[in-house]
């Protein structure tokens, strides 16, 4: 009995907090903020008394996950209305490198070392600080870079070099071999014209394992007879 009990509590749990992510949104599973940090502790130190701590009644657990969900999601609208609600919630972006000088007094504010501020840079392929105009300690801890202009990326507008004004958005035509029609019906394409492609190129339906119209409008095609002799690497 104790062990069904567990188990029902374990799959309310999940149910639960699928709910709950989908109501808060998107941001609760990208990097963490302060408001995500505290949303996604306290979350799971609910939802992991719910599933195993059968000392304490269901419905009290239930009436947690509600009151906390209830508080962030009215704390979410407030910071979505109100600028300093967000930054008390979210945080603010903090400058630690201006015009290419470190903000010593800023880093310290953050608590970070120069050790971790020189990490943070290398994971954005930077290995000398002179390279850098400007930092920012974004408030999910990300840093941002904007490089000194000597230092950027050239473009095609640099070059001179003409490009089409805009791209595509790439469209999954066929996936596991199946027709994705909310895709084809959203961009007014039609079952008639996908079979007429496919057998212009000697195949069949039944051959694709994945289409996709592509951002300069070509079709890509990926069968499941890939044909390659000698794999580079096989799954054991």
């Amino acid at each position: 009995m104790e062990t069904f009990d567990v188990i029902i509590r374990t799959l309310s749990a999940f149910v639960l907090l699928i709910c709950i992510t989908h109501l808060l949104g998107k941001q609760t599973i990208s990097k963490m903020t302060y408001h995500d940090y505290i949303t996604s502790i306290t979350l799971g130190s609910i939802a992991g008394n719910l599933t195993f701590n059968t000392s304490i009644h269901f419905s009290n657990y239930i009436t947690a996950l509600i009151i906390f969900s209830t508080f962030l999601f009215l704390a979410t609208l407030v910071s979505l209305k109100n600028n300093k609600a967000r930054a008390l919630f979210n945080g603010q972006p903090t400058v630690v490198i201006q015009d290419g000088k470190i903000l010593e007094k800023n880093l310290k504010k953050l608590k970070v070392t120069m050790d971790s501020l020189n990490q943070a840079l290398r994971r954005r392929d930077i290995f000398d600080i002179d390279e850098v105009e400007y930092a920012i300690f974004e408030p999910d801890g990300h840093l941002s870079i904007l490089k000194k202009p000597l230092y950027r990326f050239v473009t095609r507008e640099d070059l001179g070099i003409s490009s089409p004004s805009q791209s595509d958005f790439p469209i999954e035509i066929i996936m596991d071999g199946q027709m994705i029609n909310k895709n084809m019906t959203q961009n007014h394409l039609t079952k008639d014209w996908i079979i007429s492609e496919i057998e212009q190129r000697g195949l069949k339906l039944a051959d694709v394992s994945y289409c996709v119209r592509g951002t300069n409008g070509q079709l890509y095609f990926d069968l499941y007879k890939d044909q390659i002799h000698s794999p580079v690497d096989i799954e054991e």
